[in-house]
């Protein structure tokens, strides 16, 4: 065999050696990171869990990305309970119901709590129903439990301008309600068991979330608002406070301690900080711009 076929051969062996203790660098360096981080930021969420925060705001419509989050939610193990922020007036009733929906399969698995800001009234306040603990500040607008449905009718400006209005249906009630022209009692009555349904839903809501017979939530479902300190009084929240004492009780009831830290639910930066680490470790592997000598001096225990 020639010289140069040996120094062929050393040098291939000499390479898959290299690759090796690449290897086992990046394994190293990512056990040094993961446990000088592991007491802050992502490393931490990623080795000991966290507490998950749903932030609810501005008007509740339909969410697809949401509801696929908290359903993901519901089956992570690291999250160990939930806290939902609320500051909203309301939405749409079937966005109010899907997300109360989506946080009640999170109820199933882990504990939910609900932390009133500003306002949470109506679909505000139904969103908080699947929590098992309601916090809310003592001025907080909350309640409003009922169903609106409104229109405006101008027919009769129209007749002083001389503008008529016609419609071509396919039922009677197709165009009721219409701004064209008034309300007929038969129209008025269809939509209005429209709105009782929808109403009788949310108070069946309240019902079972609140733990109180239907005859006790329609006293209070007449579209009221109450305040924090109000509601508690009428057992729609369960106490006065914020996340601190939410946390606090998550730790006295749920043994989940305060030290955990806090992820938004839908937050990437978890996935982003470990998809960047795991980049650079195959980086660090592959990049031939490292030199032979040059990883060998810093890393193989030869040279040592």
């Amino acid at each position: 065999m020639s010289l140069e076929t040996d120094l062929l051969i050393d040098r291939r062996r000499l390479k898959r050696g290299l690759a090796l203790w690449r290897i086992v660098a990046v394994i190293a360096v990512l056990g040094a990171v993961a446990l000088t981080l592991r007491d802050t930021g992502p490393a931490r969420t990623l080795l000991g869990g966290h507490v998950a925060r749903l932030s609810v705001t501005g008007l509740i419509t339909e969410n697809r990305e949401r509801d696929q989050a908290l359903r993901d939610l519901a089956k992570d193990d690291r999250a160990r309970a939930l806290i939902v922020a609320i500051d909203s007036p309301g939405g749409t009733v079937s966005g109010g119901e899907a997300l109360y929906r989506a946080l009640s399969e999170v109820a199933k698995t882990k504990p939910v709590v609900a932390v009133m800001g500003g306002t949470a009234a109506s679909a505000g306040y139904m969103v908080a129903l699947p929590a098992e603990r309601i916090f809310a500040r003592e001025a907080t607008v909350t309640g409003s439990i009922g169903v609106i449905m409104q229109t405006t009718e101008f027919s009769g400006l129209l007749e002083r301008l001389g503008i008529r209005a016609e419609a071509i249906t396919g039922g009677r009630l197709k165009d009721q309600p219409s701004p064209f022209r008034p309300l007929t009692e038969e129209g008025r009555a269809a939509l209005a068991a429209v709105v009782q349904d929808l109403h009788a839903q949310f108070i069946r809501m309240v019902s079972t979330g609140r733990n109180m017979p239907e005859p006790e939530v329609r006293v209070l479902a007449d579209g009221r608002v109450l305040t924090g300190r109000q509601a508690v009084a009428a057992r729609l929240v369960d106490a006065i406070g914020g996340e601190a004492e939410a946390r606090a009780w998550l730790a006295a009831e749920k043994g989940v301690p305060t030290s955990l830290p806090v992820r938004d639910v839908g937050d990437p930066g978890e996935r982003q900080w470990l998809s960047r680490l795991l980049r650079d470790a195959r980086k660090a592997v592959s990049d031939e711009r490292l030199s032979l000598d040059g990883l060998f001096a810093l890393w193989h225990p030869s040279l040592h």
